[in-house]
């Protein structure tokens, strides 16, 4: 692909960001779009070149061969768009772990393999330039409207919907259904602001919580050496302690040196779980007698049962660990 095909863009953007909130007020000045659970993507198209850039601006181009009919789509327009990649599940959702099977892939040859098995649909739900007009300081509004006049409807990429009138708690109902992060509120008449994370666009999460054994941890390094980095955690089910992720965020000062002085009188040499964690999880992993419950918020189970985006919220000493499995 010839970027320079490109250049008549702008430069590297960084995508605008929103804030971890609640559902805004029903007052008819907010949109609301699912969260959709993929790779946020900025796509410029120009002509017959596409070229996708990541969040932190690497050109990914190459992993995703399946999108470069998006200058097709777009009929020889210029455009800078702002969405999601996904790879949707069998239930037509997207499904963050079957894109896990194409987030790492680099080489072309093998992005062109796994575009057949497990291809990608860009999910557009913003639009920063067209035909060379800027479009930043538009509304959302404005931009919605431009974006849904392009009609990208094809075999994979949308124009998902965005909602105004319709209940947010209704639609975060939904989400919740589909297994999806949340929803996101932005203010109808917000401009975009590049690499900003400002009040004009909210999250609002599906938040789970439950309760975790601790079977071992995995050393802290800068700042937490010598303390714990994340607990290693699981559910008792009809073969023992089954893993169910690594817990690394949500713990204070106080709470790490607590959980380091209680975890370690129950060191062991062996796992205390009945399945393999994964390499990268199990390489430095220091094993612990399952003794101590904590209570764990996330966003949802993976296929693997692991908790996603699983945050420390407390030690649970009211709980035996025999008792602790996966509430449903």
């Amino acid at each position: 692909m010839d970027t320079a095909q490109v250049r008549a863009l702008p430069g590297r953007l960084e995508p605008m960001l929103a804030r971890p909130g609640v559902l805004p007020p029903d007052n008819g000045t907010w949109a609301l779009e699912m969260k959709w659970d993929g790779v946020r993507v900025l796509a410029y198209v120009d002509g017959g070149a596409v070229r996708l850039l990541s969040r932190r601006g690497q050109d990914i181009t190459p992993a995703y061969p399946e999108l470069d009919g998006l200058a097709t789509a777009l009929a020889g327009r210029q455009a800078l768009l702002d969405g999601e990649v996904v790879a949707l599940g069998a239930d037509g959702w997207p499904s963050f772990e079957a894109l896990q099977r194409r987030i790492h892939v680099t080489s072309p040859t093998a992005a062109r393999l796994f575009a057949r098995s497990t291809p990608v649909t860009y999910l557009a739900f913003d639009l920063l330039h067209l035909d060379g007009r800027a479009l930043l300081n538009e509304p959302y509004r404005r931009r919605r409207s431009l974006l849904e006049s392009l009609a990208l409807d094809g075999p994979r990429w949308q124009t998902p919907p965005s909602f105004t009138g319709t209940p947010g708690a209704d639609l975060l109902t939904v989400s919740r259904q589909h297994g999806l992060e949340g929803v996101v509120a932005k203010r109808l008449e917000s401009r975009y602001e590049p690499g900003r994370r400002t009040g004009s666009w909210v999250k609002i999460k599906n938040i789970y919580r439950q309760e975790a054994v601790v079977g071992g941890w995995r050393p802290g390094q800068g700042l937490r050496s010598g303390l714990i980095g994340s607990l290693l955690v699981g559910m008792y089910g009809e073969g023992g302690l089954a893993y169910a992720g690594h817990v690394g965020t949500g713990f204070t000062q106080a709470a790490l040196q607590m959980l380091t002085e209680r975890l370690a009188p129950l060191r062991r040499d062996s796992s205390p779980f009945a399945d393999l964690l994964p390499a990268e999880h199990a390489r430095d992993a220091v094993w612990a007698e399952p003794a101590l419950v904590v209570e764990v918020a996330f966003t949802g189970w993976t296929e693997a049962g692991r908790m996603r985006a699983p945050s420390y919220q407390g030690l649970r000493i009211d709980k035996d660990p025999s008792e602790v499995t996966r509430e449903v």
